[in-house]
């Protein structure tokens, strides 16, 4: 049976991680704050540690050897980053993959409009201190601790996941209750943005796959599924929940004055791009399950078994902030519809 630490494992990505790798029969053990109320599997180890306290991240991890640790903490960079090298140096020589899941916020944002993006372009320059910076330069230190001593270490960037459990309120969750209750959709740039859409065990499964195939060393991989526009992606969910989509173009003079949220993040200009999964299927092998249609169906099937087909409170992710403002959008609406 494998060794597999998580680290992160409580929510979303990590959720489902830790599902997979159960299935899969190895032994997980997850580390993180504790301070996300979660149901572990049974038989799933709890290590508790800040991993932006290096004392803390010793007194559980020292004397300890992995088959494969999983880095798949979201709020480290928002906790006010880490000792990276110091949590490598724990790891280093008793781990026999590293796996990192970086973001396509780690490339250089100025590529923004070229497609698509391929893992030798380069990464963003803006340093730890943004989010996209901080991924890049992680991968950084990986690649070069790699370099260095051998560290088996491999880079997934996903664009835009999706999928049950998503902790990201601004994408399925509320369009899903748009189109339910037939509410404006708001839709700026004429629905031209395109973005890159994958399902959140489609990533799981790559990264099992990073985890037991030697190829992937020292490699970046991205792992995603769709790239599609706006305008068709609000067509295909609309598709899944059997609706009408009331949609609203935005002015692009209009852009400026918005300070609600009335719109998915990913249907801004700053994030039209598209990434190129080609290597992942030459390296890995890595044949995603779930179609935009069919992976979004599969979510929409949970969201109703929560019972928020029949309405559900504003929701906020406690780390990103990102929601929904039914009142703002439709306000806006109105406003666009009088001229």
């Amino acid at each position: 049976m494998g060794q597999s630490l998580v680290l992160g494992g409580s929510v979303f990505v990590g959720k489902h991680l830790v599902d997979a790798l159960v299935r899969s029969g190895q032994h997980v053990a997850v580390l993180n704050r504790g301070l996300t109320p979660s149901a572990l599997p049974e038989g799933v180890e709890q290590l508790t540690a800040d991993r932006t306290d290096l004392d803390q991240l010793r007194s559980v991890l020292a004397g300890r050897s992995w088959d494969a640790v999983y880095d798949v903490s979201g709020f480290v960079m928002a906790a006010g980053g880490g000792d990276v090298d110091g949590l490598l140096d724990l790891v280093d020589g008793n781990v026999g993959r590293y796996i990192y899941v970086s973001s396509i916020m780690a490339y250089d944002q100025t590529l923004r409009g070229r497609f698509p993006w391929t893992e030798d372009l380069a990464t963003n320059p803006d340093g730890p201190t943004s989010y996209g910076g901080f991924k890049a330069a992680t991968e950084a230190r990986l690649l070069a601790r790699h370099a260095a001593t051998g560290l088996p270490a491999t880079i997934a960037r996903p664009a835009a996941i999706y999928g049950p459990h998503n902790n990201i309120f601004d994408m399925e969750t509320p369009m899903f209750l748009r189109l339910l209750q037939s509410r404006p959709i708001l839709v700026p740039h004429g629905g031209l943005v395109v973005g890159s859409y994958g399902h959140v065990d489609d990533l799981c499964d790559a990264m099992l796959s990073m985890a037991a195939l030697s190829g992937a060393v020292g490699e970046v991989f991205n792992v995603t599924t769709d790239s599609i526009e706006v305008n068709c992606y609000i067509y295909a969910l609309a598709e899944v929940a059997a609706a009408t989509p009331d949609v609203v173009n935005v002015p692009d003079s209009l852009l400026a004055q918005i300070t609600d949220p009335v719109f998915s993040h990913l249907f801004g200009v700053r994030h039209h791009a598209t990434l190129s999964t080609e290597k992942a299927r030459r390296v890995l092998g890595h044949a995603p399950r779930y179609g935009l249609v069919d992976g979004h169906a599969q979510t929409y099937d949970w969201f109703c078994a929560q019972g928020w087909d029949q309405g559900i409170d504003r929701l906020v992710d406690p780390m990103w902030r990102a929601s929904w403002n039914f009142d703002a959008e439709s306000a806006l609406a109105e406003r666009i519809r009088r001229g």
